[in-house]
């Protein structure tokens, strides 16, 4: 193939944030765009997520120790609802989260090279690519294999032999 070509006198019209959930028996993602990563924004999503959720379903919550998430006011909500239950990962293990899976998808189909012509377009893409996402969405099938990573690390790094006497005193 050709190498990448980008246009040097590009221009960055700024960011668009955006907050998700997965409905990991279906794959399908509720996802936002948003102004402003706070808690009182992060409040109303969860709010968002409780009225699309059949009542006597009970919501499980995969998610970062971000601010947002852990303030207070979040934990004053999440103690009201008590449908919702509340697991975060552990530091740089984002990859347990299977809405970071979809965020990975949604970057490289979408949004890494993209050129974006305004602020609002990224958002309007990525709305548009949630829809798509939605109407064939099915299960991630997560195939991690402990023993296989490990033993493939092994291969790339070699463990010095162990010794197996002590050289003599003299």
């Amino acid at each position: 193939g050709r190498d990448a070509r980008r246009e040097f006198e590009y221009v960055r019209h700024g960011t668009v944030s955006v907050i998700a959930a997965m409905n990991v028996t279906t794959g399908e993602v509720i996802a936002e765009r948003i102004a402003r990563n706070d808690s009182a924004t992060f409040i109303s999503f969860l709010s968002l997520l409780d009225q699309s959720i059949p009542p006597g379903l009970d919501i499980h919550l995969i998610m970062d120790n971000g601010s947002s998430h852990t303030s207070r006011a979040t934990r004053a909500w999440l103690a009201a609802h008590p449908g919702i239950t509340v697991t975060c990962t552990p530091r740089h293990a984002s990859w347990l989260n299977m809405t970071g899976q979809w965020f990975g998808v949604l970057t490289r189909k979408l949004l890494r090279r993209g050129d974006f012509t305004s602020r609002e377009d990224p958002g309007t893409r990525i709305t548009a690519f949630t829809i798509r996402h939605n109407k064939r969405a099915r299960p991630y099938k997560w195939s991690y294999d402990a023993d296989a990573e490990h033993a493939r690390y092994l291969e790339r790094h070699p463990q010095p032999e162990p010794q197996t006497a002590l050289p003599e005193a003299a």
